[in-house]
């Protein structure tokens, strides 16, 4: 029986370069496995993106982490303050990934997008 980890990090703006086979029509997704204890932090790290680089990032479509003021107004779902079972972290960077979750890493030159 397999039980492998794996996640998929879904890469937006800049920050496409660092995905294996990105195209600008395409989707940037690096797949990895993970280990029980990974977080946001170690999964960035070893896709090789800065946590300067990040602007904002989603997990399993809701918001863990933005440096969008209006992010509160748009009312998107969060991802942490006990939704999801993502209450384990006290920074966002901090969170802890789990097999089959997807994160979405948006750069600063994607920040309009979101909103």
């Amino acid at each position: 029986m397999d039980t492998t980890a794996v996640i998929e990090v879904h890469l937006y703006g800049k920050l496409r370069r660092h995905a294996p086979a990105s195209r600008a029509s395409g989707q940037s997704v690096v797949r990895l496995e993970v280990e029980d204890e990974e977080t946001v932090a170690t999964v960035l790290e070893r896709v090789g993106i800065p946590p300067g680089d990040v602007c904002h990032i989603f997990v399993n479509g809701a918001i863990l982490s933005t440096e969008n003021s209006m992010a509160p107004w748009l009312k998107y779902q969060q991802a942490g303050g006990g939704s999801g079972g993502r209450s384990d972290a006290t920074e966002p960077f901090d969170t802890r990934v789990y097999d089959g979750d997807r994160l979405g890493v948006f750069a600063h030159d994607m920040a309009l997008l979101v909103v």
